[in-house]
């Protein structure tokens, strides 16, 4: 019994530092009557986020929720010579890159020093072997500095001298733009983002039941409808309906995606009473009706 404990605590942590890592400042641990180091931790992470939270607040931000994930493979194809001949266009949205900056540059420019030696074993490799296929992880920098430690499928292409390398990356995804305030306006509009940050916070977390209107949401967080609307132009730059229609078609596209689920009862899970509406909502959205959208293999 204290095993399987001990294993959910654990899985907790794990959970927190995912709630965290996706811009979720609210969510907490509870203690268990062991208070131990496990418990010890609970307790550090629960006062990390607050800390985080209360931080970015008081200096005016709005903090971001990534709540949609989606799975995104790269893919890269090399010349002999280990220079990038082809690439997918994920390849921008995951590490930062213009395909232009990628194009005929040498592989081992988009890694990190750390990786630089595992490449240049690498290289080698696969000039020996015109079989060679290997997986393994490599770090890349993207150009605003960052580090992206990845696994990537390495394979000689059959008839061909070309260099195939495929990667799976998870990218947390999100609507939000620029939130930081002049400083000029930090002081004026200190308890305005404490305001909209709990009203953003409920949207996300009903999006499964139908919108209140600003003045049922204004009696709800004891102010008026003035300061909600104005609060959503201010730091999102649309009105609260806009701003809930988003996420709910943001949602539905991710469950779409991910899940078997029938598109009737996505639409539903999301908010929408009637699938004509949300039909017509998505394609206007997206471009596409949502039947379109590949979903998982059974």
């Amino acid at each position: 019994m204290q095993t399987a404990s001990s294993h959910d605590r654990v899985k907790g942590l794990y959970q927190m530092l995912f709630e965290m890592a996706t811009g979720n400042f609210n969510f907490r641990l509870h203690s268990s009557e062991a208070d131990d180091r496990l418990d010890e931790l609970a307790r550090l992470l629960n006062q990390v986020a607050q800390a985080m939270r209360d931080t970015i607040l008081n200096a005016n931000h709005i903090i971001p929720h990534y709540h949609y994930q989606s799975l995104v493979q790269t893919t890269f194809i090399l010349q002999s010579d280990f220079k990038i001949d082809s690439l997918s266009a994920s390849v921008t949205q995951v590490l930062g890159f213009q395909p232009q900056m990628l194009f005929k540059i040498p592989f081992s420019n988009l890694l990190s020093i750390q990786s630089i030696p595992l490449w240049q074993q690498i290289e080698t490799e696969v000039q020996a072997d015109a079989n060679y296929h290997n997986t393994l992880q490599l770090i890349f920098v993207t150009p605003a500095g960052t580090i992206l430690p990845t696994f990537c499928t390495i394979s000689r292409l059959l008839y061909s001298d070309k260099i195939f390398i495929s990667s799976v990356s998870t990218v947390l995804q999100h609507a939000l733009a620029d939130t930081w305030l002049p400083h000029t306006q930090s002081q004026k509009h200190t308890s305005s983002a404490n305001l909209i940050q709990e009203v953003h916070d409920y949207i996300l977390n009903h999006l499964e039941e139908p919108l209140p209107s600003v003045k049922q949401l204004s009696r709800l967080f004891g102010t008026n409808e003035f300061r909600i609307k104005e609060g959503f132009r201010q730091f999102f730059n649309t009105s609260v309906y806009q701003f809930y229609t988003e996420e709910r078609l943001k949602k539905a596209h991710l469950l779409i995606q991910q899940t078997g689920e029938p598109l009737k009862n996505i639409a539903f899970s999301c908010g929408f009473t009637d699938y004509v509406n949300f039909y017509k909502a998505f394609k206007k959205r997206f471009g596409y009706p949502p039947s379109q959208l590949q979903r998982p293999a059974e």
